[in-house]
C-alpha cells in the first residue's frame, strides 16, 4: 500500500467519525443503491464497499451509545413516575 492511499484511508475514517448517523445513514443507503445497480467498475465496487462498512460500523456504534443513553420512567404503585432506570432492550 502507498503513503498516498494510507493517508486516504485515514482522511476517509476521520471523515465518517464525524458524520452524525442521519448522514452516514444517507450516504450508506445510496452507496447500498449505487452497488445494487452493478454501474460501477470493480475497483469502484470494492471502494465503495469499504466505505460502507465503514459507515456502518458508525451508524451501530451511534445507535449504540444511544441506547446507553435511554432511560426508562419508573412508575410507583400509585402509578406516578417515581424515578428511571436504566432501558433493558431485552
Amino acid at each position: 500500500m502507498t503513503q498516498q492511499s494510507e493517508t486516504q484511508q485515514s482522511d476517509a475514517a476521520a471523515d465518517i467519525a464525524s458524520l452524525p448517523f442521519e448522514q452516514a445513514m444517507q450516504e450508506l443507503e445510496r452507496i447500498v443503491a449505487d452497488l445494487e445497480k452493478g454501474a460501477v467498475s470493480l475497483d469502484e465496487s470494492v471502494k465503495l464497499y469499504a466505505r460502507g462498512k465503514a459507515l456502518q460500523a458508525r451508524c451501530e456504534a451511534l445507535l449504540a451509545e444511544a441506547e446507553a443513553r435511554i432511560e426508562k420512567i419508573t412508575l410507583g404503585e400509585n402509578g406516578q413516575p417515581t424515578g428511571v432506570a436504566p432501558f433493558d432492550v431485552e
